[in-house]
């Protein structure tokens, strides 16, 4: 058996219009290349290949397929043929297969299982005591029992025995059960209990249309609001796009994905008609999901919320697609409207149009920076870079990325080859990853290299920097943060103190405001509840450290100072960066604040900082 992925990486790397020509009399005409049909054995020019879409197509005779299909009906391969004769032309290694073809696939008994538990799922939603909420909730959000069925939605119920018993009745142990993630051990008791409870459905299926999971949509008050199956032997919710499966012709065909935030939205388009629709599962965009996409398209257009998460969302899944060579655009409905709201109130064709009016992801970045003033004067102008910086560095196509440069150039008023400079400066000269900066007017606090001197690395110098500020200023985050823990009475206190604006690392951010938020009196299942995956690990780690503080005072006093030094190294910094970027009065200014800073930074002592109130100059 060969695997749909390598199947994929051959048919993604496959010269159709080549493989084709040898058999067909091929000439371009326009992107694509036209010749005599050879199935119907036509004179005239209907047969089309399209190296695009990676299909050939006849106007008379109606053949149609991609490459493998091609040397199949053409010259009466079998398909494992086609695709070795294929893979060997591209120099893909396919093993052999002849000696497996009769083997079951070690993933076959998942799939089999998930497909039983959907099945099961939707009797649920039917069931006419058991699915009433889930039906009224449906009826709320305007899904009809035909779109319901269609795309397979079910309900999980409370009860904590009742999936369990009905496919234990089909053959599937508990062990089994627990493998594929539908039942989950609590840690208390030892107790096995259903993964999924009173939650709406949703089936997850790979781009083959395997069932590999779910997500579920909780009724009732609580969190998480959604929950995905967790990771197993054909799970990982970061490998997988909701409705790739069924998204994915219409992706080839129109040449283009459109990408949602939520079940729900990627439902309700497809419903209403719009086809190559995707969702990621309700996770930011990850590199893998990227690649598959890549395997369909290279056009993208990111349908998110307008609000400040969707924002956010949209321009780190911007950044992602830029990586992988995408030409992204951005749909920006009425506030207040997301996808599933809008088609329902106002059609299809209404979202093709705002599809139309679509903006390129870079030129949304710079509308919201120009529209919030960010460009109007010197300081804001320098943090308005470091948000289009990131995406500079993603775009992998290089004539893309000469026109955001240029774009970047006159937004700002700073000379395009300053800019170039800038943007390699902190890859070494490649593109690489960048942590996201989103358009919003509150920045992060980011560390950045002193002034460099002759004949050095910058590059070299920034990458030294962070790793020493980064070392210290987080280890005075997690001391500040695991003395809140361990003595409540000092989250008050702290919080008085301390500005969580300034924590650059976001475990430690997130529990440092959900204690302030919940209270000294909070217990530790209530703050863990409260946190994400990633915090709630960082909590664990606090809480083995019961006696890392020795000194408590001098604990909070010690970082406390470390923090105010890094912020006053960061603005020295944002200074030296300023600088170039400054007319003659402005230049003045900064260089006597940068004066003053260093004097402060000579001659402040630790019990001036720590009565100071506020960590913040």
């Amino acid at each position: 058996m060969i695997s749909d992925e390598t199947i994929e990486r051959v048919r993604e790397a496959a010269d159709i219009v080549q493989i084709i020509g040898e058999h067909v009399n091929l000439k371009r005409s326009g992107a694509d290349f036209r010749g005599p049909c050879p199935f119907h054995q036509g004179t005239h020019r209907n047969f089309s290949v399209s190296p695009k879409k990676g299909i050939y197509y006849c106007f008379v005779c109606h053949e149609g397929g991609d490459v493998f299909t091609f040397l199949q009906k053409r010259l009466g391969m079998e398909w494992p043929a086609a695709v070795r004769h294929v893979a060997e032309r591209v120099g893909i290694e396919v093993r052999e297969v002849e000696t497996r073809t009769h083997e079951k696939d070690a993933r076959e008994p998942f799939w089999e299982l998930n497909a039983a538990a959907a099945a099961y799922f939707r009797e649920m939603l039917w069931d006419e005591n058991t699915g009433k909420a889930a039906r009224d909730y449906l009826a709320l959000r305007r899904v009809s029992r035909e779109i319901a069925d269609r795309f397979g939605l079910g309900f999980a119920p409370r009860d904590l025995d009742a999936m369990r018993e009905h496919l234990n009745a089909l053959g599937y142990d508990d062990a089994r059960l627990a493998e594929a993630g539908l039942l989950v051990t609590r840690e208390e008791t030892n107790e096995q209990r259903p993964r999924f409870r009173n939650r709406l459905i949703f089936p997850i299926h790979d781009a083959s249309g395997h069932h590999v999971g779910f997500g579920g949509r909780l009724l009732g008050p609580g969190e998480p609001k959604y929950l995905n199956s967790a990771d197993s032997p054909i799970f990982s919710k970061s490998r997988v796009l909701y409705g790739l499966n069924w998204a994915k012709h219409a992706i080839r065909r129109e040449d283009r994905v459109v990408v949602v935030e939520g079940y729900f939205d990627a439902v309700r388009l497809w419903s209403a008609g719009l086809d190559p629709v995707v969702a990621p599962l309700g996770t930011a965009l990850t590199e893998q999901q990227a690649s598959m996409l890549a395997r369909y398209t290279r056009s993208a257009f990111l349908l998110y919320d307008s609000d400040r998460a969707g924002l956010k969302a949209t321009f780190r899944a911007g950044d992602e697609l830029l990586r992988h060579g995408f030409a992204v655009q951005v749909v920006t409905l009425p506030e207040g409207d997301d996808p599933d709201s809008f088609v329902d109130r106002h059609g299809a064709d209404a979202l093709r149009e705002q599809l139309d009016q679509s903006v390129d992801v870079f030129e949304r970045k710079v509308q919201l920076l120009e529209r919030a003033g960010w460009f109007a004067d010197l300081r804001r102008k320098r943090r308005a870079l470091d948000r289009l910086l990131p995406t500079l560095r993603a775009t992998a196509d290089a004539l893309t990325r000469d026109m955001y440069l240029t774009r970047a150039s006159e937004a700002a008023g700073v000379a395009k080859n300053l800019l170039a400079r800038e943007v390699d400066a902190a890859t070494g000269g490649a593109s690489g990853r960048t942590r996201y900066a989103g358009p919003g007017p509150t920045p992060e606090t980011r560390e950045a290299p002193p002034s460099v001197e002759p004949g050095r690395s910058p590059a070299r110098d920034r990458r030294a920097h962070d790793r020493r500020t980064r070392g210290r200023g987080e280890s005075a985050e997690r001391a500040l943060v695991r003395v809140m823990v361990h003595e409540r009475g000092q989250v008050d206190a702290l919080a008085e103190r301390v500005d969580p604006a300034e924590f650059q690392n976001a475990e430690l951010r997130e529990i440092f405001q959900t204690l302030v938020k919940l209270g000294d009196e909070a217990s530790i299942d209530e703050l863990s509840s409260a946190l994400s995956p990633a915090a709630v690990e960082e909590l664990q780690a606090l809480l083995d450290e019961p006696d890392a503080t020795v000194d408590m005072r001098r604990t909070i006093d010690d970082s406390l100072v470390v923090l105010r030094k890094r912020e006053m190294k960061t603005r020295m910094v944002e200074i030296t960066r300023m600088l170039p970027l400054a007319s003659g009065e402005e230049k003045d200014e900064l260089i006597v604040e940068k004066t003053k800073l260093q004097r402060e930074m000579q001659t402040f002592g630790t019990n001036d900082l720590s009565h100071s109130g506020k960590s913040r100059s």
